[in-house]
C-alpha cells in the first residue's frame, strides 16, 4: 500500500510539472493587476529608447485638446513607453481613438497586435491608435513584441495599472473606442481574432470605414 501511495504522489508531481501556466492567459504566472512591476519605462532609458527607435514606433502624441465634458477618458497621465513626453489621457481629443490595452505576457494580445498594426496602416490619420502596456514587468519585452508585430503607433506605459479601475479593465486585451469629442463610446473586452472583426468594430463604434 505504501508503494502505491508513493507512486501516485510521484505521478502527480510529474504531471504538474508538464502543465504550462502560460498556455492559459487566465491562469498564467503573471503579476496581478496593481502589483508593483519590477520594470518601468525609466529602468533603462537608453536601451529602451534605442529599441523604440529601431522599431520605428512613433512618438506619443501631444495631449493638448479640451477634455470631454462628460463620459471621457480618466484624468490620468501615463508615461510614453520607451521614452518621450507623458500623455494626459483626458486630453486625447480631436480625432477618433482606438485605445488598446495589452501586455507582453498576454497570449491573445500577441495574436491581436498585428491586426492593430494593419488597421493603423489602413486608416491613416482618420483614426488614432494608441497602445497601453499595462502591468508589464519588462518594458523591453513589450517593445520587442511591438516590433515583432509590426506596430509603429504610439505606446503608453501603465505599470501600476492606474487606469484599471476608471476604465474597468478586467483582463487583457481590452480595446476602448473614443469619439473625436473625447467620449468613450464603447469597450470591447474580448480579443479580436480577425482583421475583418476589428474593422467592423471601428466602423460600428466610431463610424469610420476603410
Amino acid at each position: 500500500m505504501r508503494r502505491l501511495v508513493v507512486g501516485v504522489t510521484a505521478l502527480l508531481v510529474v504531471l504538474a510539472g508538464c502543465s504550462s501556466p502560460l498556455d492559459d492567459p487566465d491562469t498564467s504566472d503573471r503579476p496581478t493587476f496593481g502589483s508593483s512591476a519590477t520594470g518601468s519605462p525609466d529602468a533603462d532609458p537608453t536601451g529602451l529608447a534605442a529599441a523604440k527607435a529601431d522599431a520605428g514606433i512613433e512618438d506619443c502624441p501631444a495631449s493638448d485638446g479640451d477634455p470631454a465634458t462628460s463620459g471621457g477618458l480618466p484624468d490620468l497621465v501615463l508615461d510614453c513607453l520607451g521614452g518621450g513626453s507623458p500623455v494626459e489621457l483626458a486630453r486625447l481629443t480631436g480625432t477618433p481613438l482606438v485605445l488598446n490595452y495589452w501586455a507582453s505576457w498576454c497570449g491573445p494580445c500577441r495574436e491581436e497586435m498585428p491586426l492593430l498594426a494593419r488597421l493603423d496602416g489602413a486608416l491613416g490619420d482618420r483614426v488614432r491608435i494608441i497602445g497601453v502596456d499595462m502591468d508589464d514587468p519588462d518594458p523591453a519585452d513589450a517593445l520587442e513584441l511591438a516590433a515583432a508585430s509590426g506596430v509603429t503607433f504610439p505606446l503608453l506605459s501603465d505599470p501600476d495599472s492606474d487606469s484599471k479601475v476608471p476604465l474597468k479593465v478586467v483582463g487583457l486585451p481590452q480595446t476602448v473606442f473614443v469619439d473625436a469629442d473625447g467620449r468613450v463610446v464603447a469597450t470591447e473586452r474580448v480579443p479580436f481574432r480577425s482583421y475583418d472583426d476589428l474593422l467592423e468594430a471601428v466602423t460600428k463604434h466610431l463610424g469610420v470605414e476603410p
